[in-house]
């Protein structure tokens, strides 16, 4: 990375992915950023929660400008191809680069918000970039539940204006995002000795593109959990089964991209069970084939084993066809009506020996719509007999008309690239959301570079559009108002 430009982002960039920092476990980059703050004698903090806080005096002739804040989140998902041997609490991220594209040897890049954290440590490391005075803050945890966001203390940031690094298209300026919540449903059972006269056999799905369940969620991609769902409910609807185990997905933001079912149906049967396997792959390769051109299919036969009661098993998979997964609603306005309002994403299922665990995500930018949407998904699983867990979830940012830093951010855009910047909403989450129900009055945008195939081992940052969204930045600042 050290050819790439502007190059003291890719430095920064380069050291960040030497460090650990799974989601939940980002001791190591906050030792890190502490270090790297009090070692230039910034003010640093770090609360509670795990937050850091880095402020940088203004330049000369800059210090009665507005105090902008600086935000990205320091953690990662941890996402690998299955025949990957990777340690994501130990090992460092392996970059390549591939045409105009930086990316990971089967791994997650890292580049959400490891980009994002790079830009501020470049400019925290710099003496030759004209600004007013800066909060760089680093939040945690924002994969797995926004953590970081929701447990930061009013006060903790002192800033007029706030710059979200954290968005994955160049050009395009985001002013609104939307609001989640996550379903938890399980089903608890004691394992019993299969019936005589199975036959067990093992169905997996692999290879599918995957993906954010927000920012994806509507380029009709597959979710490998469901559609191992309908092919269960299938052959429970035409022979009946007994179902061992259901795996699938691991994040609750991420469209799941693999899957493994064990099941047994009467051993007088299996081989219409294989036949309808076939064409029921025939047919899923053609519901997907622009999509999913790298799926792969297997089944094959496997030893018994004990399997599930088969009231809970039936209701299971009765619950896994019938949820709702995907775009629920568009949005009304017409401005926006390309965009997804309310979605959701069966995003994991998992089996022990006692219970099986699904999660669920659902968005919107309507929050009486997101309420409806989680009433509905629970209501699901509460047919089917589940104990049915619903957390607070986090709150939609909704635009603000008289935006000072929007008119700022078009403006420069327009300037240096003579062409007009998209000003959106998004249907993912951001940590805006949060910040705007502690800080109230806080002036936000959220930009960055393009990245494709987050949350998955295709994730890649488009390099190009670093210098852009570098350019792009150092402009705004420069412009902030006193």
């Amino acid at each position: 990375m050290t050819e790439l430009k502007p190059a003291r982002v890719f430095e920064q960039f380069a050291k960040i992915n030497q460090i650990p920092r799974p989601s939940k476990r980002e001791e190591k980059m906050i030792d890190y950023l502490r270090q790297f703050g009090e070692s230039r004698k910034l003010e640093t903090l770090v609360d509670e929660t795990g937050n850091v806080i880095i402020r940088k005096p203004a330049t000369p002739g800059y210090e009665h400008r507005k105090t902008v804040i600086l935000q990205s989140h320091m953690d990662m998902v941890c996402e690998k191809l299955v025949d990957i041997d990777f340690d994501f609490d130990n090992d460092a991220i392996q970059t390549y680069i591939n045409g105009e594209w930086l990316r990971a040897k089967g791994t997650t890049l890292g580049a959400d918000d490891g980009i994002g954290c790079a830009i501020e440590l470049a400019i925290l490391d710099s003496n030759d970039i004209e600004h007013g005075p800066l909060e760089c803050v680093f939040t945690r945890d924002e994969e797995t539940g926004l953590t970081g966001a929701e447990g930061m203390k009013p006060g903790f940031m002192t800033g007029d204006m706030l710059i979200n690094l954290d968005s994955e298209d160049e050009g395009q300026i985001f002013v609104s995002c939307a609001g989640g919540r996550n379903t938890t449903a399980l089903f608890h059972f004691q394992r019993e000795d299969a019936p005589k006269g199975l036959f067990f056999m093992r169905a997996s799905l692999k290879g599918l593109v995957g993906g954010h369940s927000g920012d994806d969620i509507n380029k009709k991609r597959a979710n490998a959990l469901k559609i191992l769902a309908r092919f269960l409910y299938k052959v429970q609807e035409a022979y009946g089964l007994r179902l061992a185990s259901f795996n699938a997905g691991k994040l609750h933001n991420a469209i799941p991209r693999d899957g493994m079912i064990v099941f047994a149906v009467s051993e007088d049967v299996k081989e219409n069970v294989r036949a309808d396997w076939n064409v029921f792959v025939s047919e899923v390769e053609e519901e997907f084939h622009v999509t999913e051109s790298t799926m792969q299919f297997n089944m094959e036969s496997t030893d018994a084993e004990q399997v599930m009661p088969l009231e809970v098993s039936t209701r299971l998979v009765q619950a896994l066809q019938g949820v709702d997964n995907g775009v629920f609603a568009m949005c009304q306005d017409e401005e926006l009506a390309w965009l997804v309002e309310t979605s959701n994403n069966v995003a994991s299922v998992e089996t022990t020996d006692t219970q099986v665990k699904v999660v669920a995500s659902q968005r919107s930018n309507v929050m009486s719509a997101l309420d409806n949407q989680a009433a509905t998904v629970k209501a699901v699983f509460q047919l089917a007999g589940a104990e049915v867990i619903q957390g607070d979830g986090y709150p939609a940012w909704k635009m603000n008309p008289n935006s000072q830093l929007t008119a700022i951010a078009v403006e420069t855009y327009k300037e240096l690239f003579k062409k007009d910047p998209k000003v959106l909403g998004i249907h993912a989450g951001l940590e805006c959301g949060l910040f705007s129900e502690k800080y109230p009055n806080l002036d936000m945008v959220s930009f960055g570079p393009t990245l494709r195939g987050v949350h998955s081992p295709d994730e890649r940052l488009h390099i190009p559009t670093v210098q852009m969204v570098w350019d792009h930045l150092l402009a705004i600042l420069k412009n902030i108002p006193a």
